[in-house]
């Protein structure tokens, strides 16, 4: 399982309204994040509109094809695109992913 960990930056002024939209995603939404292998997604957010994201799956380039064939993906990052600072593409595909350099259970295997 790949674990996946990435950055994107909320326009400050915008915090309010995202963080609204993401109390209750549409329904459809969260089923095909499930369903094209994101799993354990969490989004942090801080006062500053620095936003961590975290998932895992089997890979990442199927998860994310898989939710660019999704209508309801195309429908969610059209709404969403609006809300980053100097974001390159879509905000499912154009996060900075982090470098992940630690896992606990990595060393204690």
């Amino acid at each position: 399982m790949q674990r996946v960990c990435f950055q994107l930056q909320v326009k400050p002024e915008l915090i309010p309204e995202y963080t609204e939209r993401h109390a209750a995603i549409w329904p459809d939404m969260a089923r095909a994040l499930k369903d094209t292998g994101w799993n354990n997604y969490s989004l942090f957010l801080r006062p500053d509109g620095l936003l961590i994201g975290y998932f895992e799956t089997e890979s990442l380039e199927a998860a994310q094809a898989g939710m660019a064939a999704t209508e309801v993906n195309t429908r969610w990052q059209a709404e969403m695109a609006g809300f980053f600072v100097d974001l390159e593409g879509a905000p499912d595909t154009g996060f900075l992913q982090l470098v992940e350099v630690f896992h606990l259970e990595d060393q204690l295997a």
